[in-house]
């Protein structure tokens, strides 16, 4: 079986600036993008900033918010 992973130590990317949303509570549940030199978009969990962060495309970040955006998303949080 062939396992693929996806990621990287958000500690490896450096230079970049991570940005969070402004809904995010101050227990620091929320995640972190920051868009990397070729496009990409890192993504890592605020609680663990020095834990792992997965890459995306652009493309792949665009469908995810415009599902977001369209309410794809809502059963998991209702």
């Amino acid at each position: 079986m062939h396992h693929v992973f996806n990621g990287m130590a958000a500690t490896d990317l450096h230079g970049v600036v991570w940005q969070k949303s402004r809904h995010s509570n101050s227990q620091g549940a929320c995640v972190e993008f920051a868009k990397l030199p070729g496009g990409d978009v890192a993504v890592r969990n605020s609680r663990f900033p020095d834990g792992p962060a997965l890459v995306y495309t652009r493309a792949e970040i665009e469908c995810m918010l415009l599902g977001m955006k369209d309410g794809e998303f809502d059963d998991l949080i209702g």
